[in-house]
This record gives C-alpha cells, sequence and structure tokens, in this order.
C-alpha cells in the first residue's frame, strides 16, 4: 500500500507519460492484460486510457485490472489511471 506522499512523487513523474496500453469496446481482454503486465514489468509506472461507457464501469474495470495485475492504483484522471508496480528484480523507482 503506497503511503500519500509515494502517490504524490509518483504522480509528479507520471505527469509526462503517455499512456502506454488502450483498453477499447472489447473491455479486458486476455491481451490487455498481457500488454499492461510487460509494460508494469518495464516500466514499473504506467498509463492506461480506459474506453468505458460510465463512470461505474470505468471503475469496475480499473479494479479489476489492479487485482489481476497485482497493481497499486496512483490515479485516475477522467479515463485514464495511471498504475504502479514495484520491480523487485529492477526496480527502476526509488520511493521516498
Amino acid at each position: 500500500m503506497l503511503r500519500n506522499q509515494q502517490k504524490r512523487y509518483l504522480k509528479t513523474l507520471a505527469h509526462s507519460k503517455k499512456a502506454v496500453v488502450m483498453i477499447g469496446n472489447k473491455g479486458l481482454t486476455e491481451a490487455v492484460l498481457n500488454e499492461a503486465d510487460r509494460a508494469l514489468a518495464d516500466h514499473e509506472l504506467i498509463k492506461i486510457k480506459i474506453n468505458a461507457a460510465d463512470r461505474q464501469a470505468l471503475a469496475s474495470m480499473i479494479e479489476q485490472l489492479c487485482e489481476s495485475l497485482d497493481t497499486e492504483l496512483v490515479q485516475r484522471i477522467g479515463h485514464t489511471a495511471t498504475l504502479f508496480r514495484h520491480n523487485l528484480d529492477k526496480p527502476r523507482i526509488q520511493l521516498p
């Protein structure tokens, strides 16, 4: 679980990043989960753009994504979610 100070730090790092994974009309497919997992292994901090019909669908999709990939939600702005998963083998980000 991330502390507020750590979330603030990760938000500043994520500000300039572009979304690396896009979730379309088909929702959370196995291919999307594999791509997000690979991106998290490489970068630790990623943005995901989600095309959802309403707020409830968006929130449930983010929750499913976090549970299945074992990630922390850093922030959600509109249809973009920022996710973090610490890589123990090759850490790229040092949390305060």
